[in-house]
């Protein structure tokens, strides 16, 4: 490890973590005894459902519950858990467990797998997620596990609760209900009280951000005394849930029961950023619908969450400086703050690399698969935003367009900004400046 960091950025050790387990993944998901036929599955197919683990995502070719072994799903989730708290976060704790020395540079890529603001204090926080993410898990499980083992027996019921529990806090969207119903997901519990309410929580903690958990438990009740970042995400966070929420409450739900409306509402609010669990047919939902949740998915969770996405701080930061511009105001600000105008571009360039690969993805797999652009349009979103909802045509996508979405949903966990750092890592800045020169734009 020491070697590595030597000759390595931290950001091409985040990827090259990522792509390290998703390949041990991929190889133990071929063992023979990881398959309910004993067979093993193929390359592609543990190639991808590796990939949607790890990447967090939750697309699957392959039904989880009918066509893995307990030992498959044991790789899945454990993948799951890895990739929802970062690789780099995992190497850290084994090395402090282990006793040894946590050096400057490893701290350094800590910091930037968490987006923490600092390096220092980079030990205790790694800490703080260890324990935060274990001891939401476990209440999540405790709260469904009455639920699931009513439906499906003790021990069954138990690995449900598990299962699940890891899988929304970690944003996974990967479930084991095929058992009633192949590619269901939550539909047979859309209704339920202590399901949708225990699995929202879940998504919605795990993708605020391990820095802003930090912050609340710091501060408590004391909003004033928050990080600018914490305000923005937790008021981002709150509008991107409630608005969409009212849509589906009172236009794609009209017609449910004022119980099922008000849950099925909520969830599919929650769910695209970016959990990928459903409780209704997304196929009966307009096209208004479908391009809401895709604008969802493409937003994502907030900075070192176990969630993907632009992330809400990316939308807060586009958003604020179109306002800034319609006021005429020179710099982007928050809560009486001033942003840098480095962070509005990073902004900018995350905005415009989610779009380009989106866009390009879909296009190319409606052409290819010749599937109405919409519905490619959402695979892709799906995948780049690491969600993992579908209109259930993944399992039937050729090879050629699966690759796709495993290249969108590894750019997507691992975040295109350290994919450019990492390929610009030599650190060359130009400080002599170019002439001047005005351009109209709009």
């Amino acid at each position: 490890m020491k070697r590595m960091h030597r000759y390595l950025s931290s950001s091409q050790i985040i990827i090259l973590g990522f792509a390290a387990v998703i390949l041990i993944g991929s190889l133990l998901l071929m063992l023979p005894f990881a398959t309910q036929n004993g067979q093993g599955a193929d390359f592609t197919d543990a190639l991808f459902t590796a990939t949607s683990a790890v990447c967090v995502t939750g697309l699957i070719v392959q039904d989880t519950a009918t066509y893995w072994s307990g030992f498959g799903q044991g790789v899945i989730i454990t993948l799951i858990q890895i990739g929802g708290m970062g690789v780099v976060t995992i190497a850290v704790a084994i090395s402090v467990i282990s006793g040894k020395r946590i050096g400057l540079k490893q701290r350094s890529t800590m910091q930037e797998a968490i987006s923490a603001p600092k390096v220092g204090g980079i030990v205790r926080l790694t800490g703080f997620i260890i324990r935060m993410t274990f001891l939401f898990e476990l209440l999540g499980a405790i709260l469904m596990a009455p639920s699931f083992c009513k439906e499906f027996g003790l021990l069954k019921g138990i690995w449900y609760a598990i299962f699940h529990s890891i899988s929304a806090f970690c944003n996974a969207g990967f479930d084991l209900m095929g058992t009633k119903k192949p590619y269901s997901s939550l539909i047979a519990f859309a209704d339920h009280p202590a399901i949708n309410f225990t699995i929202m929580l879940l998504i919605i903690i795990g993708g605020i951000g391990f820095v802003t958990w930090d912050d609340v438990k710091t501060n408590k009740y004391h909003i004033t005394k928050y990080r600018m970042q914490s305000k923005i995400i937790l008021m981002t966070t709150a509008c991107l849930l409630i608005i969409p929420a009212l849509y589906f409450f009172f236009i794609e739900f009209a017609d449910f029961s004022l119980h099922k409306r008000i849950w099925t509402s909520l969830f599919q609010s929650v769910t695209p950023r970016t959990a990928g669990f459903n409780t209704v047919d997304l196929t009966q939902i307009s096209e208004v619908g479908i391009m809401i949740m895709i604008i969802l998915m493409l937003i994502g969770g907030s900075p070192g969450s176990t969630a993907g996405g632009m992330k809400t701080t990316t939308f807060a930061v586009l958003l604020s400086t179109a306002i800034s511009v319609f006021r005429r105001r020179e710099h982007t600000q928050f809560f009486g703050r001033r942003i840098s105008d480095a962070t509005v571009r990073n902004a900018t360039t995350v905005l415009m690399l989610y779009l380009i690969l989106f866009l390009t993805g879909g296009l190319i797999i409606s052409y290819v698969e010749e599937l109405p652009l919409l519905t490619c349009l959402y695979e892709t979103a799906s995948a780049i935003g690491t969600v993992g909802l579908t209109l259930g045509v993944t399992p039937d996508l050729s090879q050629f367009s699966q690759a796709i979405l495993i290249l969108l949903m590894y750019i997507g966990r691992v975040g295109g900004l350290t994919l450019i750092f990492s390929a610009l890592s030599s650190n060359q800045y130009q400080f002599a400046k170019l002439p001047q020169e005005k351009l109209t734009v709009g």
